[in-house]
């Protein structure tokens, strides 16, 4: 497979040693050097593009893949994604948007465990979630998009909760989440809940960018010849 990689940072990097160990070609790199470009000659050079970029450009660069007709698997978090949105511009050029806060496959397990669990307290209104995230310093926005995903996971399953908000939390009803940037952690995730007797507390923490590039390209192999929008859950069949 013959893959376009969008954003030449450490992911960019990460991505491209994987997808040479799958057996893969990659075809154009485009970063903000001006290397190559999203136009329509890039579908003649590339199966799918993967792109981790930044949120002020990721939907832009989107955009122009789906325009031309180039399967795209993003990993960007902090942009405005709207499914409904996305699904009928893939329906219209007949290609694909493959969309996840995170890729790794223990996270994505992690973020199923958080929404069983927060079934389970559903009935137990005394004890708060909270939810804290620990990231590199280079890390653009804040809270982290996997943060998000796991509040949004609480919210569908649990009564009490109908927002998030970075703390300090204006209201009982919105899940608090704490945000750190600090050193080149990879990516730390713990989901609590508290009342004053106990806390419950489950954790993800990666110990590398492999776990992520790999979810990527694996995300690429996945979505390289469908149509519409897909995220991990479809790749796992969570």
């Amino acid at each position: 497979m013959k893959i376009a990689i969008i954003g030449y940072g450490k992911m960019g990097k990460a991505i491209e040693q994987i997808a040479a160990d799958r057996g893969h070609t990659i075809s154009a790199i485009i970063d903000l050097n001006g290397n190559n470009e999203i136009n329509a000659g890039l579908a003649d050079i590339a199966d799918v593009a993967i792109e981790f970029t930044s949120p002020a450009s990721a939907r832009q660069n989107i955009l122009d893949c789906i325009a031309c007709g180039i399967p795209v698997v993003s990993g960007t978090t902090g942009w405005d994604f709207d499914k409904s949105e996305m699904e009928i511009l893939c329906d219209n050029n007949s290609t694909s948007l493959f969309q996840a806060s995170n890729f790794s496959i223990g996270a994505n397990i992690f973020m199923e465990i958080n929404e069983k669990l927060a079934g389970l307290m559903n009935g137990f209104g005394d004890y708060s979630a909270k939810i804290e995230e620990t990231h590199h310093i280079h890390k653009l926005d804040k809270p982290s998009g996997t943060a998000i995903s796991l509040a949004k996971g609480i919210i569908k399953n649990n009564s009490k909760y109908v927002k998030w908000e970075l703390n300090p939390v204006s209201d009982i009803q919105n899940i608090e989440i704490t945000s750190f940037r600090e050193g080149e952690i990879f990516g730390d995730h713990t989901v609590f809940w508290e009342n004053d007797i106990d806390r419950i507390g489950i954790s993800h923490s990666a110990k590398s960018r492999k776990g992520l590039a790999l979810g990527a390209v694996l995300a690429a192999e996945f979505v390289a010849d469908k149509k519409g929008v897909f995220s991990m859950r479809d790749l796992l069949k969570l």
